[in-house]
């Protein structure tokens, strides 16, 4: 990941310790100190950004929608049925 062409900054202290660390795991994946710092840190971010937009279900939770998905007797409501054409509209 190359830094150049970048126009904002980021400034933090750590101790001694942890640089080395960050250093040393840099150097075993043959990159800069600055290119590990930012990959690795967009991960996270990405991954924490990620986690914040699913829903996770417990396993009961998981059966029941899958059983209501699967009830063909339930029919959608017009709020549904409205949201779905909506989607449609925009969506193509």
């Amino acid at each position: 990941m190359s830094t150049t062409n970048s126009d904002a900054r980021i400034n933090f202290r750590l101790n001694s310790e942890l640089k080395k660390t960050i250093e040393d795991a840099a150097a075993e994946l043959g990159q800069s100190i600055s290119d590990f710092a930012i990959s690795t840190l967009v991960q996270a971010a990405r991954k924490v950004l990620h986690d914040q937009q699913v829903t996770r279900l417990s396993e009961r939770d998981r059966q029941v929608f899958a059983a209501m998905l699967d009830d063909e007797s339930r029919m959608p409501n017009d709020s549904l049925v409205n949201a779905a054409k909506r989607y449609k509209k925009l969506v193509g």
